[in-house]
């Protein structure tokens, strides 16, 4: 078994998916030839648009699609091949739109795109331990000019804090109210942004005084689950292998990416810090936390984080959640829902 299937293992006990769920052409008078299509493509590939024509129809020309934009165009019967170097990771749709005579007829097949990148197994080192609210549900972590800041779930008992880390005092609290399930946070602009699960409902804040400023519809029926940003643009998971890039301006999701480590879909991605140009993720109900390049989705490295639950005192410490970059000590802090201690950690290879 390779590394990286090993590692998969680790970060999801998931099940590897086997095969690429090609659709049957949309009509019997062509097809999209499949039978030389491997079982998953990687972005190193090409796929190779042959089509199959068993009524003999005369071909004037066929128009090449790929997610419905349009890559190409051939005369007749002439053979097509597009690149997949640029196309993110996860499902394909190809169409071919084949004009004969006086009509046109479309042919589509799905593929999958996979990861072809071997993720690192990456080691942690715990510098410094500090106390943690055993009552507190975990969901997002985050500094902010220098102080922690923490949002909690569960309704009822969701809120934003303020937290003098070394100590566990609480600083400053906001509570949600109580039709709210609260989950990820990020500051960007001088605004402190927070998701709810399954109400789609977000809430925006004055980073300085924790004053509710405004709330705001999801755009996308997904649910709310970790967030970060880059500086200009916020990235928010949904529990699924998606990860969205919002605008902040007016909370449009404006893309996405999937996450996937080798063959396999890394779905139930949690909370989100973006370190040094690469997502940190947690995986629900996982003990690690993937590395995530922002850009194609693929895992590029997994901390497997198992052994921080033998230093707990809790009785019964929920799953691991919440990542947070000290930009002051160049350390990552990191804890669980109702986990008795938060860690301070450096990462190396």
């Amino acid at each position: 078994m390779k590394k990286y299937n090993f590692l998969t293992f680790i970060l999801l006990g998931i099940t590897l998916i086997g095969c690429n769920g090609a659709k049957k052409g949309e009509n019997s008078l062509f097809n999209i030839d499949d039978s030389a299509f491997p079982a998953h493509f990687t972005s190193k590939e090409a796929v190779s648009f042959n089509i199959s024509n068993p009524n003999s129809k005369e071909i004037d020309s066929i128009a090449y699609f790929v997610n419905d934009k349009k890559v190409g165009s051939t005369k007749g019967t002439e053979k097509f091949k597009f690149e997949l170097k640029d196309q993110k990771l996860g499902y394909q749709y190809l169409k071919a739109t084949i004009y004969f005579g006086s009509d046109s007829s479309d042919a589509t097949k799905r593929i999958e795109l996979v990861s072809n990148v071997e993720p690192k197994a990456l080691k942690f080192k715990i510098v410094n331990t500090y106390p943690h609210d055993t009552k507190s549900f975990t969901e997002g972590l985050e500094f902010h000019d220098g102080v922690l800041y923490e949002s909690t779930g569960q309704k009822g008992d969701s809120y934003i804090r303020e937290i003098d880390y070394k100590t566990g005092k609480v600083l400053k609290q906001v509570d949600l109210d109580q039709k709210y399930f609260g989950e990820g946070i990020t500051f960007i602009n001088g605004k402190l942004f927070q998701l709810s699960w399954q109400e789609k409902t977000g809430f925006i804040y004055d980073a300085k005084t924790l004053k509710l400023e405004k709330t705001f519809k999801y755009d996308k029926e997904i649910e709310g689950w970790g967030m970060t940003n880059d500086g200009k643009y916020i990235y928010q998971s949904d529990g699924t292998e998606k990860i969205w890039k919002v605008d902040p301006a007016d909370q449009k999701h404006i893309d996405y990416i999937n996450v996937y480590s080798g063959n396999s879909k890394i779905k139930a991605i949690n909370e989100l810090e973006l370190i040094n140009g690469k997502f940190y993720a947690n995986v629900f109900q996982k003990d690690a936390i993937a590395i995530i390049d922002p850009n194609s989705g693929a895992v590029e490295g997994i901390l497997n984080m198992a052994e921080l639950r033998k230093q707990l005192k809790f009785a019964e410490p929920d799953v691991l959640n919440g990542i947070a970059y000290n930009p002051a000590t160049k350390t990552i802090f990191v804890t669980g829902k109702y986990w008795d201690k938060m860690f301070e950690i450096t990462v190396s290879e």
